[in-house]
């Protein structure tokens, strides 16, 4: 905060807020998705599939963990606001799992996927990713 001569405060946007105020400074995410929703469902969906295959004592588990985190906010902030997208049963099916991961990984930070939270979340990002390369 800035004080001005006469005493009170003025508040200053950051300028990371500037920047991306500014058109098409902030349009590709820090995540990589690309705006294509066929294309980001895709890779998502095999980028979690390779994140809950690590092993518990895989060295970079937490990382790829935290990356996909990350991923899910992103790719749910992107798609969830679009209407054109959000009523696809494709869309449907992704964030029941991107929910249930998430879920996961709040109350669990330390514990390793379960199995059986594994095999559902890996049946439902394939479905997710055939009905999505479908059109569905």
């Amino acid at each position: 905060m800035i004080f001005s001569s006469s005493g009170r405060r003025r508040r200053y946007p950051s300028l990371a807020l500037v920047g991306c105020l500014l058109p098409g400074a902030c349009s590709s995410s820090a995540s990589g998705l690309s705006g294509n929703y066929v294309d980001d469902t895709v890779a998502v969906a095999d980028s979690l599939l390779a994140t809950i295959a690590l092993q518990a004592d895989d060295p970079d588990r937490s990382e790829a963990e935290s990356r996909a985190r990350e991923l899910i906010s992103d790719y749910v902030a992107r798609y969830r606001p679009r209407a054109s997208v959000n009523g696809l049963a494709s869309f449907t099916t992704m964030q029941t799992a991107l929910n249930s991961l998430a879920g996961h990984y709040t109350n669990y930070p330390n514990r390793p996927v379960p199995d059986a939270l594994r095999e559902r979340l890996t049946k439902e990002l394939l479905k997710a990713e055939r009905g999505v390369v479908r059109g569905a």
